[in-house]
This record gives structure tokens, sequence and C-alpha cells, in this order.
């Protein structure tokens, strides 16, 4: 079963097995679904629904996930990791230099989903090139991708 949600909307569909259906949300309603896990067992999961929808980040914030950020730079630079995660803010979060690896390093928690991101080192925006997933932007480059299960 996958239920989908728009944000600010208070229908949601839902796709099974026996084809899609609508479902009205009102305030605090509730959703129980029984998720199959990889153990073959079945555990129950409550979604509350409420009027204005919250973001995805917020609604899975338990389900976080720590994603390490590395880059190769000199060292001395000045290097961020910028992205949808953080509002694209250039200086938002500085990477330490680790002198063993001789490479850049910030660990990041996020929730499951895909994020575009560009390195900042010393003003430049560079893509990933260790990471070949990629998009083009509006601003005629591409940025790299992230993906987080």
């Amino acid at each position: 079963m996958h239920v989908n949600c728009l944000k600010g909307s208070e229908q949601c569909s839902v796709t099974g097995s026996q084809g899609p259906d609508k479902l009205k949300l009102g305030s605090n309603t509730s959703i129980v679904m029984k998720i199959k896990t990889t153990t073959k067992k079945c555990a129950e999961k409550v979604v509350v629904a409420k009027k204005a929808a919250t973001s995805t980040a917020k609604a899975t914030k338990s389900a976080t996930k720590e994603v390490t950020f590395t880059v190769h730079a000199e060292k001395g630079k000045a290097v961020y990791v910028a992205g949808e995660f953080n509002n694209w803010d250039p200086t938002a979060k500085k990477m330490a230099y680790k002198a063993k690896d001789g490479i850049y390093a910030a660990t990041i928690k996020l929730a499951p989903g895909d994020y575009q991101y560009k390195f900042v080192i010393d003003g430049t925006w560079c893509a990933d090139p260790e990471n070949v997933n990629s998009v083009a932007n509006d601003q005629g480059t591409f940025n790299s991708v992230v993906s987080v299960k």
C-alpha cells in the first residue's frame, strides 16, 4: 500500500493491490498501516494527519540518518557543503579537514529522501566529483544528489 498526501491538502490517495482509493482526512485523523519488514513480520505504523501537512523532514525526524560528505581539497581552504537540507546556505555547514585522509568532511542528519547539494570551496560552488548522481540546475550547471534510505 502506498499513501500519498499533498502538502496543504486534506486529500490523500491510497494505492494498494486493489487499486487507488481516496481518503478524506480531517484534523488529527489517524491512519493505521501494517508494513511488512525484511524479517517478514508485520509492523504497525500510525500516521497522524493534520490540517496543514508538515514537511517530510519534520514528519520523519526520528528516522534521520547520519550522512557524511567528503571532498578532496588543499589544506587551508574554506570548505562548506550547501544544499536543500540547509536552504543552500553557502556557509551553514563548514567541513573539517582530516589530515590523515587529506579530505574535508562533514556529517549531517537527514531524513529519508533525495537531496541536491554542492561544495563551496573558497567561495566557488563545485559539484561532488566523486558522485555520479547529479541533476541540471537553473544556473546552467549540475547539482550532486544524495539519496538517503
